[in-house]
């Protein structure tokens, strides 16, 4: 119903903004996500998902439309409400969380508060194919960078690092640098450990 506002931004917080159109302030839960792509100017406008609940109406905002379409697919999934799709884009990128879908990362999606591996398996069953389809991804990319992180993995387990706290560190590298092959990885990660 509401698919966007635009306004002066007078409340900047980071799970809300408040923005006012036309002198009507609107309430808009946010992710962190998008907090961190709001800059500071007056005039702003927000990408929103309207929940009518019988006691409620909820706006959610996002700083693009790929992220609202991530938050719509997210909640499309039985057991993740609002919340915990916000929750997620609070703690990934929705480029993270698009990929880790793509690549059957259950340890990237059960990695955010609240999910648990049984949600976090029925995330990737139910939006593998839609995330596939939607964003065209080539599930032989996905698989690419994988097999990197699966070998610099592999590598430091060899050498006696605990495969948990590797793969913190090699997820960290991987975010700041996507086209590290494994041994780029098992350079960084080795700096890291």
């Amino acid at each position: 119903m509401i698919t966007h506002i635009q306004g002066k931004l007078t409340e900047k917080n980071p799970t809300d903004v408040v923005i006012d159109c036309q002198g009507i302030g609107y309430r808009i839960n946010i992710s962190m996500h998008t907090y961190s792509q709001i800059p500071d100017n007056e005039n702003l406008r927000l990408y929103t998902h309207l929940q009518v609940k019988e006691d409620s109406h909820t706006l959610f905002g996002f700083s693009s439309l790929a992220e609202r379409e991530i938050f719509r697919l997210l909640i499309s999934v039985s057991g993740i409400g609002a919340s915990t799709a916000r929750v997620m884009l609070s703690s990934l990128t929705p480029k993270q969380v698009r990929e880790g879908i793509a690549s059957e990362n259950v340890t990237l999606i059960q990695s955010v508060k609240g999910i648990g591996l049984k949600t976090a398996q029925r995330v990737i069953i139910e939006l593998k194919d839609k995330v596939l389809k939607v964003y065209d991804i080539d599930e032989v990319s996905v698989l690419k960078s994988n097999t990197n992180k699966d070998e610099a993995l592999s590598a430091l387990e060899v050498l006696g690092f605990s495969k948990k706290q590797a793969e913190k560190v090699i997820d960290k590298i991987i975010n700041n640098q996507p086209e590290a092959n494994a041994e780029t990885l098992i350079k960084e990660a080795l700096k890291n450990l």
